[in-house]
This record gives structure tokens, sequence and C-alpha cells, in this order.
């Protein structure tokens, strides 16, 4: 490696030059998916009801995002998506919250 060339390389790592926005996001994602897959199959049985509870307060945080990119004024391709977005994270929500309500009820003492 030439002099220039070392220069050149530490003069693009201070200002910031490194992998495409694209290309971070999707290493994120990936990292995402692997991490969350291993996660979730490592769980044991007895704590899939919690882990239910989680997934839905995760699609409380969809849909608030999903609100953000339907707010805007006007009606574009945004709004629209936002709008389906927050359509399908409710319908997710509100039936995890359904599901985890019938799985604590298996647990209940029968009178």
């Amino acid at each position: 490696m030439t002099a220039n060339a070392a220069l050149d390389a530490a003069q693009a790592a201070v200002h910031g030059a490194g992998p495409s926005p694209f290309i971070a996001g999707l290493t994120v994602f990936v990292l995402a998916v692997f991490v969350g897959y291993h996660v979730v199959w490592k769980v044991t049985p007895a704590l899939h009801t919690p882990l239910m509870a989680v997934t839905n307060a995760i699609s409380a945080v969809i849909i608030v995002g999903a609100l953000l990119a339907a707010g805007p004024e006007g009606f574009g391709t945004a709004t629209a998506l936002g709008l389906v977005a927050v359509t399908l994270a409710a319908v997710n929500l509100f039936g995890g919250f359904l599901v985890t309500q019938r799985m604590l009820a298996m647990f209940k003492k029968k009178k």
C-alpha cells in the first residue's frame, strides 16, 4: 500500500465513507433474522405465552411507525402503504392478544 493510498483510506474513514446505506441495512436485517430465529427456537414451551406478549408489543411499535408513514398531508404511495401497514399490524396485534388470552385461560383451574 502506498502512502497516498493509506492517506486516502484514512481520510475516507474519517469522513464516514463506508458501505452504502443499503448494504448496512441489509446486514442489520440478515443479522436480526439470524438472531431472532435462534432466540425463538431456543425458547422452552413454558415461555411461549410471554414470548407472544413480547411480539404483541413489537406489533404495537410497528403500528406507531406505520402511523408516522401514513400521517403526512396528501395521499400518496407512502400514505397508502402506511394505511395498509396500520391495518395489518392492528389485525396482528389484536389477534395476538386474543391468542395469548386463550392460552392463559388454559392454565386456569376449572371450577
